[in-house]
C-alpha cells in the first residue's frame, strides 16, 4: 500500500482558510507562475476560477508535478466537495476521490466519476489505500485530516506554507489538542511565495 499523506496550502499561523471558508491569498502561488504543472486536453473544471491552470514557479513545478503524480486517491471532508462541487468530478490530481460524510452522494451527480461516499475516516482511509494502490493517498487538512492524523493514519505531513497571516479560522490540525511528534523536514523547497515542508509522522 502507499503512503497516506496529510497536505494543505497554509498560512504561516497555521490556518487553511477563513472563517468563512475563503482562503484569500493561500492559492495565488498556484496560478502565478510560468511553468505549467500539468496539461490534461479537456479540462473540465477550472481549478483557478479564472481561466487559467496551475502554473507555478520553477522552483516549486518539480516538487508540485512529482507530488501530483504520486497521488491515486485524494480523501476530503463533504464541505470541501461541496464548496467546490467535488471539482465536477475532475480532481487536480489522482483517479478517485473518497469523500468523508454521514450524507451520501448527490443523486445524478457525475455518475462516470470515482468518487467514493464514505461514513467513517478509517473506513475512508481504508476505501482511498484500496483505490491508490502503490500510488499515495492525499488526505486533505483540516477536520477529516486531524481525524486521520489522530487515529495514527497519517504516514507524513507535507505543508505548502505562504507568507501570510489569517489571525483566525479554519486549523491545518483542526481540533487536535494532544502533543504529536514529527520527525526532521525530510523536504524543504524554497518556492516563490510558497515553502514546501514535508515531515514524517513518529512512531
Amino acid at each position: 500500500m502507499g503512503t497516506v499523506i496529510m497536505h494543505n496550502v497554509v498560512s504561516v499561523d497555521g490556518f487553511i482558510a477563513d472563517a468563512n471558508d475563503d482562503v484569500g491569498p493561500l492559492h495565488e502561488w498556484y496560478f502565478s507562475g510560468d511553468h505549467p504543472i500539468i496539461e490534461r486536453a479537456g479540462e473540465q473544471y477550472d481549478h483557478s476560477g479564472a481561466g487559467s491552470g496551475f502554473r507555478v514557479s520553477s522552483a516549486s513545478a518539480e516538487y508540485v508535478r512529482s507530488m501530483w503524480a504520486s497521488i491515486g486517491t485524494i480523501v476530503m471532508g463533504r464541505t470541501l466537495f461541496d464548496l467546490v462541487n467535488g471539482w465536477e468530478g475532475d480532481p487536480p490530481a489522482g483517479d478517485h476521490v473518497v469523500v468523508v460524510s454521514h450524507r451520501p452522494k448527490p443523486e445524478g451527480w457525475h455518475p462516470e466519476a470515482s468518487y467514493h461516499f464514505v461514513d467513517d475516516v478509517t473506513a475512508a482511509i481504508a476505501k482511498a489505500k484500496e483505490l491508490a494502490g502503490d500510488r499515495t493517498v492525499a488526505v486533505n487538512a483540516g477536520d477529516v485530516g486531524a481525524q486521520a492524523f489522530a487515529a495514527g493514519l497519517v504516514d507524513e505531513v507535507a505543508m505548502d506554507v505562504v507568507p501570510v497571516v489569517f489571525g483566525s479560522g479554519k486549523r491545518y490540525f483542526g481540533a487536535i489538542d494532544g502533543q504529536h511528534l514529527l520527525e526532521d523536514p525530510h523536504l524543504v523547497i524554497q518556492g516563490d511565495r510558497v515553502l514546501h515542508l514535508k515531515f514524517k509522522v513518529r512512531t
